[in-house]
């Protein structure tokens, strides 16, 4: 199975500014198999705060469902590295985190 980039739903823009296709180019010049998770651009982002704790995109969901999630030159040149997997449940998965006090 392939890991799940979730980005805005601006999959047209191909601009080598925006974020989300800064990290899918990344993705499509090292060969690894993705599939995208179109997120909504405005509004509160419930799924991606549930998956990382925030509500930038993007953020890669590896298939153990840990998360991978940093500022998107940083994942861009994690990826351009080969080292991708080693992010694999480096930051575990808030769904499944500790839970918060109140």
């Amino acid at each position: 199975m392939a890991v799940k980039l979730h980005r805005c739903r601006n999959i047209w823009v191909k601009a080598a500014g925006h974020p989300c296709w800064r990290v899918q180019k990344a993705l499509d010049d090292q060969g690894i198999e993705y599939e995208i998770v179109a997120e909504p651009w405005f509004g509160k982002r419930e799924n991606i705060t549930r998956l990382s704790g925030q509500r930038k995109y993007p953020v890669i969901e590896f298939e153990d469902g840990s998360i991978y999630r940093e500022e998107s030159k940083d994942m861009a040149a994690t990826i351009r590295a080969g080292k991708l997997r080693e992010r694999q449940g480096a930051q575990g998965s808030p769904a499944v985190s500790q839970p918060t006090s109140t």
